[in-house]
Order: C-alpha cells, then structure tokens, then sequence
C-alpha cells in the first residue's frame, strides 16, 4: 500500500491529476502519460497477443478483444493502430458507438453498416470502385425513403456514398422507430453487402498508400453492446458472435472486434473458442492508494489470453 503524506489543495492541480487519471477516456498512441506495465503483463502485451498474429499469418484473421469498462481497451487497441501501421499495414479503426450504433439495441446488421461506413470513409479519396454504388443501385428503391437524397446513383462519388450510409447508420443509431425499419430493409441483403464491400476492399487495396500492404479493421466499443433477450431465450450477442460469425468474419481484411465481457465469462465460451480461438481479456486489476483518512482506486491492466 502506497502512503502519500503531503497532498496539495490546489484545485486546478488536483482536477488536472482527477482527468489524467479518467478511465473513459482513451489515450493516443505515444501519450506521455501512458504508463507501461509490461513488466506485470509479461507475455501479454497486445502487439503480441494480438499483432503478432496479424503479422505472421497468411491468412485473413479474425481476433475477439474482451475487457471491463475502463480498463484501457481502446488505449490498447490505438496502440496496436499505431503498430501495425508501422509495419505496413493500413489500420481503419473505429469506436462504434460514436457516430454508428445505439449499444441499447444493437444487432448483427448495425455492426455490418457500421463497417461499410468506415471502410468507405477511409478510402474516399482512395479509389472509384464501383462495389457499392452496384450495391446501391440495386437496393435503391427500397431505401429511398431513407436515403432522403435527389442525388443521381448514377454518378454518386464515394464521399457521396459515405454520406448515403451514414444517413442510415445516424437513423439506426438515433432513431428508434427507425431502426427496426431499416433492419427489415437490409437483413435480407446482409450478404450481398458483405460480397459488395469485399470487392470494394480488393478494389482499395490496389490503391493503399506507398508502403501498405494489407488492411486491419479495428471495430471498438461493440463490448458496450446491452444484452436483449431474444424470444427463444438467448440474446443478441448470441445472434451477433455466434449466429452470424461467418458473416461478422468475412471481410477481405484482418478484424479485431471487441465483445462483451459478458460473453466470454457466459456458457457460450466453448462456442466462442471453436469458432475464433483464444480471446484476448485486459484485465483490471484494483491498486489501492491511500491518502489521510481516504482510499482511492486507481488501476493497472493486464492482458491476458483465455
């Protein structure tokens, strides 16, 4: 147990000290005030754990990353971002529940629109590939009323087409009454969107930056999803991880996405092994730092592979 005496009443000190020290708030890759706890991780570093299997395979990977709020996921994971693109990769990384999802209410066709979205926002300037345009066309009629737009598909750029999803992901992610409509829409057309960003993706990669030569898609906070129950007894997260892992893995890139704690610790572990293999788990572990007459709880993290 660590004793501290001598504490300042500075205010502006003490609230700078408070903020630095806010778990909700990731930091950037290279922050000074990241604190490296290799020494307790050992082994369980995530450009290891995680971007060594990026690194060394062949194949297309798929990797789970699990952790209790606040415990620094996404400061991991923007390390890894910055890593990975380093050594040649082209990193998109998102925090889905910012500008995509409700975590509330969130099914398998959210996540895949939440992806397409970014995928595209990242290659806007990148490429002309027409996978999703195609795409678009063909789903045009049905979603009209949604894409409010007097834009011609005809000619529609790719930024244009970022703006046409994300008037649908904005719908799903703040419109309730919305949201079950546009589910409706989409859902039948799941895999036809997946074969369309694929091609999208072969399309861009021809087009990385000098230097790049693969994708990684990192998709954060989907660990923030609330569980729903189901009317057969088992939840969304069921239908999103397990239901739809083929769908949820066959992008044309390296994916890393986080999932709820819940999850992993649940009966369904066995099947999460099966289909992904080892998870990755930053663990919170609680250090207790007293002052005179009060206790504050500050923490450090671990990595660890279940």
């Amino acid at each position: 147990m660590v004793r501290f005496w001598n504490m300042t009443s500075d205010f502006a000190f003490l609230k700078r000290l408070y903020n630095a020290f806010d778990p909700f708030r990731p930091l950037p890759a290279g922050d000074p005030a990241y604190v490296d706890c290799q020494e307790v991780r050992g082994d369980g570093d995530i450009l290891e754990a995680v971007g060594r299997e990026i690194l060394y395979s062949d194949r297309k990977t798929c990797q789970l990353y699990a952790g209790h709020r606040g415990a620094g996921k996404s400061t991991e994971l923007l390390r890894l971002q910055k890593d990975l693109d380093e050594k040649g990769f082209f990193v998109i990384y998102f925090a889905a529940d910012e500008e995509d999802i409700d975590p509330e209410d969130v099914q398998y066709t959210d996540i895949l629109l939440a992806c397409t979205r970014n995928i595209l926002t990242a290659f806007k300037d990148k490429t002309n590939s027409p996978a999703i345009l195609n795409w678009l066309k063909e789903r045009c009629e049905d979603l009209k009323d949604f894409l409010q737009t007097k834009i011609s598909l005809e000619e529609l750029s790719i930024e244009a087409q970022v703006s046409q999803f994300a008037k649908i992901t904005t719908k799903i992610r703040s419109e309730p009454s919305e949201r079950r409509k546009i589910r409706d829409l989409i859902n039948p057309h799941t895999v036809t969107l997946t074969k369309a960003l694929n091609e999208f993706i072969q399309d861009s990669k021809k087009n990385l930056p000098s230097g790049y030569t693969e994708l990684v898609l990192i998709a954060d906070n989907l660990d923030r999803i609330v569980p729903v129950p189901q009317a057969d007894g088992r939840s969304n997260h069921d239908q999103i991880f397990i239901d739809r892992n083929e769908q949820l893995k066959d992008l044309d890139c390296h994916l890393v996405y986080t999932v709820p704690i819940s999850l992993i610790y649940s009966d369904k572990a066995a099947s999460l092994l099966e289909i992904y293999g080892n998870s990755q788990h930053l663990f919170a572990v609680l250090i207790f730092v007293q002052f005179p007459g009060n206790f504050f709880r500050f923490y450090v993290t671990l990595l660890v592979e279940i």
